[in-house]
């Protein structure tokens, strides 16, 4: 009998901060390694153990933007994307000019350096594969790269942002909702993608595992519409007092509520919403 190894979180700790960004490591594979500017903590993680591929969700740079630099480092390592993102790892000028006019003088802050994948470490995905054990499912809304890899032995979907974010030990899930590709719903169809594979347990990069999985999407459908609407029909400033009343309420703490904050800073959720609806109305008056 061939045990399957166990799936095992890192919490790269994020600017210092606990419960923020969670690489995923299965028998070697990391997926999401998270920004390189918390490469050092999941190196330490890792113990010496180098890794067997960077599986990514999406190229968003929480999730992938230390994969160049462990390319880098490790000259051989496989790095498994969706076909739209592959391009934008290859040559990250664009992703860099679209992520600085959100994040302005903070990019290296928050993020730290952003290193080219070079083209022969990069396997295309565009779903419906089996890779490195896992199978791979296309699932667009909160980005159009995005992909979600089911191990089917265990039970376990690693959602990246498709599932939301959900800071342990509060059961409140958030809609993460910047721009530029937000489609509500393509996010629905790909929340019913995932709910029909029937996944024991969604293994979140923000943050960590969690075993209610029908509870646990109705939330997010629920706040996908529910914040959608506040966007919508109120200006941002609004929509911001709205987000951080719910979140305070529900976090439990104020630790865990700027942790949330720094996953999902209210601000950006709302111009990626705002956008979704300007281009939902162009498109109705085409």
């Amino acid at each position: 009998m061939v045990l399957m190894p166990m799936s095992r979180e890192i919490d790269v700790m994020h600017l210092g901060r606990d419960r923020v960004i969670c690489a995923h490591e299965l028998g070697g594979l990391i997926i999401d390694p998270g920004p390189t500017s918390c490469m050092e903590t999941l190196l330490k993680a890792l113990d010496g153990q180098e890794p067997r591929a960077l599986l990514l969700t999406h190229i968003h740079l929480d999730h992938a933007g230390a994969s160049g630099s462990l390319v880098r480092r490790y000259p051989k390592l496989p790095v498994y994307v969706h076909e739209r993102g592959a391009p934008h790892l290859v040559d990250p000028s664009k992703l860099l000019k679209s992520a600085t006019q959100l994040y302005g003088d903070d990019m290296d802050r928050l993020w730290g350096e952003v290193v080219p994948v070079p083209e022969e470490n990069i396997h295309v995905l565009s779903g419906g594969e089996t890779v490195e054990g896992l199978h791979v499912e296309y699932t667009p809304g909160h980005a159009s790269h995005h992909v979600t890899y089911f191990d089917e032995d265990a039970g376990d979907a690693y959602v990246g942002d498709t599932a939301g974010v959900r800071i342990p030990p509060c059961g409140f899930v958030v809609a993460p909702t910047p721009p530029p590709d937000i489609d509500l719903e393509k996010w629905n169809a790909s929340l019913d993608l995932i709910e029909s594979r029937s996944p024991q347990r969604l293994r979140l990069t923000h943050f960590g595992a969690y075993e209610n999985v029908d509870e646990h999407i109705t939330q997010l459908r629920a706040r996908l519409a529910a914040w959608g609407e506040v966007a919508k029909t109120a200006d941002q400033e609004r929509y911001i007092e709205v987000v951080e009343a719910e979140v305070r309420a529900s976090a439990g703490d104020d630790d865990t509520a700027a942790s949330y904050f720094q996953a999902v800073p209210p601000d950006q959720a709302y111009l990626g919403l705002e956008r979704y609806w300007s281009k939902k109305a162009e498109r109705e008056l085409a």
